[in-house]
């Protein structure tokens, strides 16, 4: 009979499995600044492109809040006009930015690093004849339909893509608050364009410098910008939440589906795969990013590698 460790196979390339004493130089080479899916702290991607399509995301969000509040809603004659329009905007925008947080900073699903170890496999009690994976990239099992990352440095459960926008993968513990994300983002673009007509049309019946406070280049030059990124911000989000919800309701990540792999699972579709995603049967908990937060101290620890890491 052959012993676990002689059952594992590498599909990728062959390397020998690290000693329980061995300490991954893998884990140096991760890619979140924060390690954490063996640890209770948080999760964040050090890429370049990744932290600057970020903070463009965010800065354009704010853009579209000043134009719509300062530029087309405090300057309106009717006080109720701006109130209901000016919180449910800001609402949206709100919630928008909040889904991004939760998922540029939520371990999106990484398996344990470096656990590819005899000890380990040891321990699996694995039947004869039964095969597992390793990854030779982080040294990690690869359970069932996990991927490598190259970006985050990490296989990832249930992988759908890596997003830049979010700056992390988009896997089994985020794929709602990316789902969320860019509902949201694609109710403040419709609501701006809406707006932005409104104002435009008011603008023409009346002086232009009685329905804004700012100058009619000024004014035009903001709201065609906003119009403009609004309809690109529209367009891909509409794209990304439709394959989103195709892809759970057909329990099918989007590297599964380019891969063409056979399902050699069960499959979980429409509801279920919808209630597996956003947690439990459908209520406004399935809209909430906030749901499921758990806020703890944030303890400063110096790590050996001259990293600092907070815990949440």
């Amino acid at each position: 009979m052959q012993s676990s460790g002689q059952r594992q196979r590498d599909t990728e390339q062959q390397r020998p499995l690290l000693s329980a004493d061995d300490d991954p130089e893998a884990a140096g080479r991760a890619g979140p600044l924060f390690p954490t899916a063996d640890q209770d702290s948080l999760w964040f991607i050090q890429d370049g492109c990744g932290i600057v399509c970020g903070v463009v995301t965010w800065l354009l969000v704010l853009y579209a809040d000043f134009v719509v509040n300062l530029v087309m809603l405090l300057p309106n004659k009717s006080l109720w006009y701006s109130v209901i329009n000016g919180a449910l905007f800001n609402f949206l925008a709100v919630m928008a930015l909040a889904s991004h947080l939760r998922a540029m900073l939520s371990d999106p699903g990484a398996v344990p690093q470096g656990n590819a170890t005899k000890d380990y496999m040891d321990s699996l009690q694995l039947k004869p004849g039964e095969v597992i994976y390793k990854c030779p990239k982080c040294c990690s099992i690869k359970p069932q339909r996990a991927h490598h990352c190259s970006i985050c440095k990490r296989c990832i459960r249930k992988m759908d893509h890596h997003c830049p926008w979010v700056n992390n993968c988009v896997g089994e513990k985020n794929q709602r608050f990316f789902v969320l994300f860019t509902m949201y983002i694609a109710l403040i673009s419709v609501y701006a364009l809406c707006l932005s007509f409104l104002q435009v049309y008011s603008c023409v019946h009346d002086q232009w410098n009685e329905c804004t406070n700012f100058s009619p280049p000024v004014a035009v030059m903001l709201m065609v910008f906003l119009c403009l990124e609004a309809f690109l911000f529209l367009t891909f989000t509409v794209v990304m939440f439709g394959t989103q919800i195709h892809s759970i309701c057909n329990d099918e990540t989007e590297i599964e589906r380019l891969k063409n792999e056979k399902p050699t699972w069960e499959r979980r579709l429409r509801w279920e795969g919808m209630k597996a995603v956003f947690g439990g049967p459908p209520s406004f908990l399935w809209f909430n990013p906030f749901s499921g937060l758990r806020l703890r101290r944030l303890p400063m620890t110096r790590t050996r590698r001259s990293g600092v890491e907070f815990s949440v």
